[in-house]
């Protein structure tokens, strides 16, 4: 039936989640959701809730959740690199042609610092990756 509610509810916080069991087997026909753990994503760390003991199925959503919570995570990254590629590219294009002079004037330090310092670390993991890969060979 599509009604069915899940197991579990993530609650997604800034380094995790809090994580429920939710209840609609009761009198009332109510949706109960009980606390049973905090997840901290970043050190890929859960704890129980209070004094609960947290049984295999919960830990294995759990682990389940985090696993395709990392990934999500990991792919709005790129994402957002990949963004930062077409805003420098649209930045370029409004530096050439629409800028005036006072706002260059007010961008242009920070926006050089920032890219030299982009193209730094660019250039040294590359160099990285190059020297490890004749190290393999």
């Amino acid at each position: 039936m599509g009604n069915e509610l899940p197991e579990y509810y993530f609650r997604v916080r800034e380094n995790g989640a809090v994580v429920f069991r939710i209840d609609t087997d009761n009198r009332q026909r109510r949706i109960d959701m009980d606390q049973i753990a905090v997840i901290n994503i970043k050190n890929g760390e859960y704890k129980p809730h209070g004094d609960r003991t947290l049984s295999g199925d919960d830990r294995t959503a759990i682990e389940n959740w985090m696993e395709q919570r990392k990934a999500l995570l990991a792919k709005r990254d790129i994402d957002d690199i990949h963004r930062a590629v077409d805003y420098l590219n649209i930045t370029t294009q409004w530096v050439q042609s629409k800028a005036s002079d006072e706002q260059l004037e007010d961008i242009t330090d920070a926006l050089l610092l920032a890219m030299h310092d982009l193209r730094t670390v660019l250039v040294r993991k590359k160099a990285d990756r190059m020297m490890r890969k004749d190290r393999d060979k």
